[in-house]
């Protein structure tokens, strides 16, 4: 027979947490910026330099991509077994992204490309639920469909 030692406390924050990570997802996916901000922290730090991205406070992140994802027609970003370290009112969360992307060409095709990363996230508890406060991007390997 199965037997949890998390206490309902845990089983929450770590339900609070993924619901965070897959709402990050529909809100680089769908474009909604407004639902980005209730992902981060105002002041997070994020990196996305590994895959060719930028780095820096969340505010100029949130300007470079919705001036760079909408250059990419169709994306999904997934997310796969997070693995999370709870700390009181703080977080370290590591989880595996697989992200495909359809680059448009000229004649009206796509190029493929899929990234393999993880990002490595620093979690705070806030008054509105948890946010992250910091984000780095770790390109694992990177797959052109050419």
């Amino acid at each position: 027979m199965f037997h949890s030692t998390m206490s309902l406390e845990e089983v929450s924050a770590r339900l609070e947490i993924q619901a965070l990570l897959t709402r990050y997802t529909m809100a680089i996916d769908t474009h909604d910026w407004e639902l980005l901000d209730t992902v981060f922290t105002s002041d997070a730090w994020i990196d996305y330099e590994s895959s060719g991205g930028i780095k820096g406070p969340y505010p100029e992140v949130r300007r470079w991509l919705g001036e760079v994802l909408p250059l990419l027609p169709r994306q999904q970003h997934l997310i796969a077994a997070p693995h999370l370290a709870l700390e009181g009112d703080r977080a370290r969360a590591r989880t595996y992204v697989p992200n495909p992307n359809a680059f448009p060409q000229p004649d009206g095709s796509s190029v493929y490309m899929i990234v393999d990363a993880y990002y490595d996230d620093e979690l705070v508890w806030t008054d509105a639920g948890w946010r992250i406060a910091k984000r780095v991007e770790v390109q694992v390997m990177r797959r052109d469909g050419r």
